[in-house]
C-alpha cells in the first residue's frame, strides 16, 4: 500500500474517531403536538425535569402566559401560593401538569388547548423549583429580570459623573 493511501486511511480513521467522541446536548426545538399526557392516566415523568435549560424556560413561560398574574411570583395572589409544601390536588408532576392542562374548579383555567405539551411541562419544573423540588444545580439563583442592562448602568454613570 502507497504512503498517500495510508495516510488517508489515518485520516479518514481520525475523523470518525473524533465524530463519535463528542456529543453535544440534544434539544427537540420543535417537538410535535402529542397530546398524549392530555388524555391517558398521568403516571408519566417531567422531562423537563432536572434540566437546566427546561427550568430556565419555564421561567420564561410563567411570565410570558402571565402565570404571575394570579399566583403572583409564586407567592399566591387571586391564585394560590405555588411555593408551598402541600397541595390540595397534589404536588407530584404529573398531578401540576393535569391542573394547568385541564383546569381545577373554582378559578384555574384550562390551558391544555393554548399551550404546548412541552410548554407545560417546562412550567412544571419551574414551578417546583420554585419549593426546592428540582436540582439546586439545575435552578436559577434569581429572576433573569433583576439583570441589569450594562448600557443602562454606564449611561447612568455617565449622567452622574461616578
Amino acid at each position: 500500500m502507497c504512503s498517500r493511501c495510508r495516510d488517508g486511511i489515518a485520516g479518514i480513521a481520525i475523523l470518525l474517531a473524533a465524530s463519535f467522541g463528542c456529543r453535544r446536548e440534544q434539544r427537540n426545538l420543535r417537538p410535535e403536538p402529542t397530546g398524549q399526557a392530555m388524555f391517558t392516566p398521568l403516571k408519566v415523568s417531567n422531562p423537563s425535569s432536572g434540566i437546566a435549560y427546561e427550568i430556565s424556560e419555564g421561567q420564561r413561560l410563567y411570565t410570558w402566559y402571565n402565570c404571575s398574574g394570579c399566583h403572583a411570583n409564586g407567592g399566591g395572589g387571586i391564585g394560590p401560593p405555588l411555593i408551598k409544601t402541600s397541595w390540595i390536588y397534589g404536588g407530584e408532576p404529573a398531578k401540576l401538569f393535569e391542573s394547568v392542562a385541564k383546569g381545577r374548579p373554582n378559578g384555574m383555567p384550562a390551558w391544555g388547548d393554548r399551550i404546548p405539551e412541552y410548554q407545560i411541562w417546562q412550567i412544571v419544573a419551574y414551578v417546583r423549583s420554585l419549593n426546592q423540588q428540582e436540582p439546586s444545580s439545575a435552578t436559577p439563583k434569581r429572576l433573569d429580570t433583576i439583570e441589569t442592562n450594562p448600557q443602562t448602568i454606564r449611561a447612568a454613570r455617565a449622567r452622574t459623573g461616578k
